[in-house]
């Protein structure tokens, strides 16, 4: 099987790292914000969110990989107004000021082009980009990585 995403896609992953677990006033907050915003996203289909997953990036890191239709629904949602996302991040810098780097917070952004990105599922559920967008039998794609890619030839040398 392989992902039913045949448009473009935004890859967004946040995550934290409790730098200092003792000061909990300064993490339980950005801890039980990121569910808050996802049941939010979740449960609005026009947000642009086609799903995610959490993950444990060891010690002390939890993250999110987020699939979205688009970069510019994603920005969307950051900076609106009246939505999960600004209230938290407003919250957080001004805790971050009073506990600098009891916790840390990343992420990273990836907007991937149509044609550009390219999943198998062997004796798997639907997972990644896949349990996000659904599946299709690979066949329908492409019986390899490099059809399901439709990149073109890449130069020599």
């Amino acid at each position: 099987m392989t992902a039913a995403a045949d448009g473009g896609v935004t890859v967004f992953m946040v995550g934290m790292r409790i730098n200092r677990p003792l000061a909990v006033r300064s993490w339980w907050p950005v801890f039980t914000a990121m569910p808050r915003m996802l049941r939010e996203l979740s449960g609005d289909r026009e947000s642009g969110m086609l799903g995610f997953r959490l993950l444990n990036g060891g010690p002390r890191v939890l993250y999110v990989v987020q699939y979205w239709s688009s970069h510019e629904k994603l920005t969307a949602y950051a900076s609106a107004q009246d939505r999960e996302h600004r209230p938290a991040w407003t919250a957080f810098n001004r805790r971050a000021r009073r506990a600098a780097g009891a916790v840390g917070l990343w992420h990273e952004t990836y907007v991937v082009p149509a044609g550009a990105h390219e999943s198998v599922y062997v004796s798997m559920p639907p997972f990644g980009l896949g349990a996000a967008t659904g599946v299709i039998p690979v066949g329908r794609t492409g019986e390899r990585a490099a059809a399901r890619l439709r990149l073109g030839p890449s130069p020599q040398g």
